[in-house]
């Protein structure tokens, strides 16, 4: 057996993911959490914060910092929507706003770097979860809660928080094209978050939508951009 096996990787990798989890939520609970409920318009209770992410509602626990998914609080939750919502709280500017205005990746403010593993990691997954399965998809993206855009063969606006859209641009493959697909961000989504931290958002949206679509786990072809 070689001594670097593929499960001796995905184990140090999850033993470096659950210690970055850890140091995350320490930061959360030195957080102003009253601030953040009003600046995010978030539900709250005396003992948590609640917020919406991909059409899943998760519990911010005031004492001790966990991330719960309310419906399942069981569930471990994967590493990139951890980091997408600590992240959020902590990279988001006083004055970010939503721009409006769509593009890929690799237009995002300081994202250039990281591009071609979006691509890789992201974006070609997408495309061939959902290859020959343009239904599916269009399914997946009604069932959390998306609005129809003209664009692609299946092409919609779905919200990754309640006050931040993406858009999901999908074109199916035949005789001579392979599938395409894409995913436009905000403009100034950068202002929420850092750059890596939206290629968690990406990454998360593939997960939800194969989930939704009733595909299952799409882990073994999304790579994490952390």
């Amino acid at each position: 057996m070689k001594k670097n096996s593929v499960s001796e990787k995905r184990e140090r990798r999850s033993g470096n993911y659950e210690v970055l989890c850890d140091k995350w939520r320490k930061i959360f609970l030195e957080m102003d959490h009253e601030e953040l409920i009003q600046r995010f318009h978030l539900e709250s209770d005396e003992e948590a914060i609640y917020v919406i992410y991909f059409h899943e509602k998760y519990r911010l626990d005031k004492k001790n910092g966990d991330l719960t998914l309310v419906g399942d609080p069981d569930r471990k939750l994967v590493f990139n929507t951890v980091m997408s919502i600590y992240n959020l709280f902590y990279y988001s500017r006083p004055e970010a706003k939503i721009k409006g205005d769509f593009v890929p990746y690799r237009q995002v403010k300081r994202a250039a770097p990281f591009a071609p593993a979006f691509e890789k990691t992201v974006v070609k997954p997408l495309a061939e979860t959902f290859d020959g399965r343009s239904e599916l998809l269009e399914k997946a993206c009604k069932a959390m809660g998306g609005i129809p855009i003209r664009q692609g063969d299946v092409g919609y606006q779905l919200n990754a928080f309640d006050w931040m859209p993406v858009q999901v641009l999908f074109w199916d493959g035949d005789d001579e094209f392979e599938a395409q697909a894409n995913i436009l961000f905000d403009a100034d989504i950068t202002d929420f978050l850092h750059e890596e931290s939206v290629c968690c958002i990406g990454s998360d949206l593939v997960r939800r939508l194969s989930e939704e679509a009733g595909l299952g786990d799409v882990d073994q072809l999304l790579g994490s951009m952390i």
